[in-house]
């Protein structure tokens, strides 16, 4: 079934007039109990009136975005950084992951690679940045946002992981929920931060 942008948004205004509304960013097939689901062509990141539309009602407590930024310029993700930053409610977050650049590991980093592995059929074929946890903490510290570093590898390539809760916003593509990664051996990981919004603060 295909609706239209404006049916989707009414659909949401009713579904969330009562509650805590919490938005996946980018979601594809992801679908998350009390979240919902969003493309890019029902909310894009870089298109302000996809906001002002959605969330013209009321506010997010938070969002959701699994690998979603590194398909950005780094110039386009702080602009969606400031964007979320606007249409969130205060005291709400963003939690975020992308491909991790200090990773070290050669099959990883091919994978993720700006054009990712160079066929157009591949996710990453329209990666256009890779993020260390510096520059993508950098992102939402430019949007006003307060930042938290979840999981990361550092300048060394040595990872660190610091408790999360999934029920806050599952990252498939992490140290606990990764199939990929054993008590043995890591073979995916993400930069992933909890991005925080302190009340009675603006942004130039």
């Amino acid at each position: 079934m295909v609706i239209d942008k404006l049916e989707f948004v009414e659909q949401i205004n009713k579904k969330f007039a009562r509650c805590d509304m919490k938005i996946v960013i980018g979601a594809g097939k992801t679908k998350y109990d009390g979240w919902i689901s969003t493309q890019e062509t029902e909310l894009n990141l870089l298109n302000r009136a996809d906001f002002e539309k959605m969330f013209s009602k009321e506010k997010p407590t938070a969002f959701l975005a699994e690998h979603v930024w590194e398909h950005m310029t780094l110039e386009d993700g702080i602009v969606a950084a400031k964007n979320c930053f606007d249409f969130i409610e205060d005291g709400g977050y963003i939690r975020a992951a992308v491909p991790d650049k200090n990773f070290r590991n050669d099959w990883y980093q091919d994978m993720v690679k700006v054009g990712g592995n160079g066929d157009p059929n591949h996710p990453a074929f329209s990666h256009k940045i890779v993020y260390d946890y510096k520059q993508f903490c950098s992102v939402f510290e430019q949007a006003g946002f307060e930042v938290e570093l979840l999981e990361y590898c550092d300048d060394n390539g040595n990872f660190h992981y610091k408790y999360w809760n999934e029920v806050d916003g599952k990252i498939g593509r992490s140290l606990r929920f990764d199939t990929r990664n054993s008590l043995a051996k890591l073979g995916m990981v993400s930069i992933i931060i909890d991005a925080k919004k302190v009340g009675n603060i603006t942004v130039k």
